[in-house]
């Protein structure tokens, strides 16, 4: 079972930051960093989860509406700058916030091969999955959720993902069983206690993303 890095390991860096990222991939047994994608004003990917910088940055301003140049500055990182740090061998759950297609998939082909070397990609929003499939149709893709429903299944399956990733308090024998039958997999989110990623991997998860206590092993 995968250990990624929530949004990299933001107990020592900002989330989605190229010092989290790094931080994490140094951590033992961190397998990968999960991070998230928007797409800057001018049509660049950058690392936010957000559509503003409050939360996270504490001033005003949306991502959508600010030049890469001026995220950098914020201290938002490009995709393409994220690559460049994280080795090869870790992998990568590049979580798609928003609309997505081509700059997105040139960007990681880039990166990591136009296989996508130790890549996924997931996001809630099924629209986004079935362009980056058009694009790249042998691309993993993982549909996030909250819980699963035989809607969620089946939208999984007609997209031709390869998993869910499922808010772990949803992931019980019966719903692995469930998402299992559709021949898919299931990854969890996000998970911060070491028990709770032991009972995740008994019941089958490939793979987690983890912080906290949980991203030490």
């Amino acid at each position: 079972m995968l250990r990624l890095a929530h949004r990299g390991d933001w107990r020592h860096a900002p989330e989605n930051s190229i010092a989290a990222l790094a931080a994490a991939v140094a951590v033992p047994g961190c397998d990968g960093v999960e991070f998230d994608v928007r797409i800057s004003g001018d049509g660049v990917p950058v690392l936010s989860h957000d559509e503003t910088l409050e939360r996270a940055y504490g001033r005003p301003g949306r991502i959508d509406e600010m030049t890469a140049r001026e995220l950098e500055e914020v201290g938002i990182a490009s995709l393409a700058d994220a690559l460049a740090i994280i080795p090869h061998r870790s992998t990568i759950d590049v979580d798609l916030k928003g609309l997505h297609d081509r700059a997105v998939v040139e960007v990681l082909a880039a990166g990591r091969g136009p296989t996508l070397v130790n890549g996924v990609i997931s996001s809630f929003l099924p629209e986004t999955l079935q362009r980056v499939g058009r694009l790249a149709p042998a691309w993993p893709r993982w549909l996030n959720a909250r819980h699963v429903s035989a809607d969620t299944i089946r939208t999984a399956s007609d997209l031709g993902c390869a998993a869910i990733s499922l808010e772990f308090h949803a992931i019980d024998p019966a719903s692995v069983a469930a998402v299992h039958a559709a021949g898919l997999e299931v990854a969890a989110w996000t998970v911060r206690r070491r028990d709770t990623f032991g009972r995740l991997r008994n019941v089958g998860v490939i793979a987690a993303c983890v912080e906290a206590a949980a991203l030490d092993g």
